[in-house]
């Protein structure tokens, strides 16, 4: 269980999708070194755009807790994301010519859209949970393919972005979101989460917003 049980549940209740995505022939080419250099800083832009919905989802995660502890790990996350991944980003396009007022201004592209606002979506409509659901493949799934490709150790040029999602702050922060959520799901579905009726509405928001990870790596690659 490397990130909680709901994690690991959901994981494996998506076990193909989850496949392609933490598979994918964009990571794949992140990890040996083999992709273009234009499809990273596509990437990058999208993702900054992408970061910055996501922000907003944690913003919305505050207002939706049910506990002060719950609302302090909301706003810490909101915290990093705005100060310290964006930074990853505005680095790395800055050394391409792309200053931070560029990426705030490009064009959102269709796969961006779809979904940045499904996970905004299962937010306003749902609860808690409906949003830790959507937004639980990006915090997880991106520390589970650090971990994989640092163990790689090839001499790939992405290197930078492989040890922010490897390095010990990132991993943490992973862990303290699966006990986040194991904590979530317990406290309002009980003991047995898996018989609760409202479990596999989460699993499908898991297994759907990993299918929308795919088509954001698919976005960045040459068409």
């Amino acid at each position: 269980m490397m990130y909680g049980e709901t994690f690991t549940a959901w994981r494996a209740g998506a076990a193909g999708p989850w496949h392609g995505y933490t598979h994918h022939p964009f990571v794949q080419g992140l990890g040996d070194g083999s992709l273009p250099r234009e499809a990273y800083l596509r990437y990058m832009v999208q993702d900054y755009v992408f970061l910055i919905h996501f922000s907003r989802a944690w913003a919305l995660a505050v207002t939706k807790a049910e506990t002060v502890e719950e609302m302090r790990f909301a706003a810490r996350t909101l915290h990093a994301l705005l100060n310290e991944e964006i930074a990853l980003h505005i680095a790395t396009c800055a050394a391409e010519g792309l200053d931070e007022e560029t990426l705030f201004a490009a064009e959102e592209l269709p796969q961006n859209i779809a979904y940045t606002r499904y996970v905004l979506d299962a937010g306003h409509s749902g609860d808690f949970l409906d949003l830790l659901a959507a937004l639980a493949p990006c915090v997880l799934g991106y520390g589970e393919i650090g971990l994989r490709l640092a163990g790689a150790k090839t001499g790939t040029p992405y290197a930078g972005w492989i040890e922010t999602y490897a390095g010990e702050g990132y991993q943490q922060m992973c862990h303290e979101t699966g006990r986040l959520l194991d904590g979530a799901i317990d406290r309002r579905l009980g003991a047995s989460p898996q018989t609760a009726p409202r479990w596999q509405a989460l699993q499908h928001r898991f297994e759907t917003a990993t299918r929308l990870e795919i088509d954001f790596w698919g976005m960045a690659l040459p068409q």
